[in-house]
């Protein structure tokens, strides 16, 4: 199948297509116990210990936004692919989260403010990518957070944004960032990696 990061950001893909198997790669579907509590362990320590609002931008099959509600998050999630949306609304059934078809760049939500925007391997494919990082620095409340999954992947024609240029264009924007390095902790990935792969946890002020 298809992973949104195999692919160049200017490429189309048809996402309602790819939805039916995007549950099979490990770290999306986390269907593997392992892997499952692997990025349950990273929400607990990423996300506020009291529940609150939380906006999964990309979310795709809603697999995050689910660790997250089962945290007591109020869930907020968007994506392009009404398909993949169907999907996350069916893991989240019963659970305090509703799911809205659009761009993560600029998503559905008016005026509604979060504790925390939760975005993971989006960013790196966004043809602005500072221009989104400040809308959604701006859908925080006060003492919100950020916490964005990316990397750079591949050897011959990497793709992703590397770490040292996204904690840039966060500098101006938030009043602290701490980077976690996500490549040896193979459990997230159900398989080792040797690419870049990191997680940047942004609070405003």
């Amino acid at each position: 199948m298809t992973d949104r990061r195999d692919v160049n950001a200017g490429e189309r893909v048809d996402w309602d297509a790819e939805a039916a198997g995007f549950d099979d790669e490990p770290d999306h579907g986390l269907r593997d116990p392992a892997v499952r509590a692997a990025w349950a362990r990273r929400l607990l320590d990423w996300l506020p210990e009291r529940p609150g609002d939380l906006l999964d931008l990309g979310c795709g099959t809603g697999s995050l936004s689910l660790l997250a509600a089962e945290r007591g998050h109020r869930v907020t999630g968007v994506d392009l692919s009404a398909a993949m949306l169907g999907r996350a609304r069916e893991k989240l059934a019963g659970r305090d989260a509703v799911f809205l078809l659009g761009d993560a760049a600029t998503p559905p939500v008016g005026e509604r403010r979060f504790d925390v925007v939760l975005v993971r391997h989006v960013l790196w494919a966004l043809p602005d990518p500072a221009r989104a990082l400040r809308h959604w620095r701006d859908l925080l409340r006060p003492g919100g957070r950020l916490v964005l999954v990316e990397g750079v992947w591949g050897t011959v024609t990497p793709v992703g944004i590397p770490v040292d240029r996204l904690t840039g264009l966060l500098t101006p924007l938030t009043a602290h960032a701490r980077v976690e390095r996500l490549s040896g902790d193979a459990e997230l990935w159900g398989r080792a990696v040797e690419d870049e792969r990191y997680a940047v946890v942004a609070s405003v002020a």
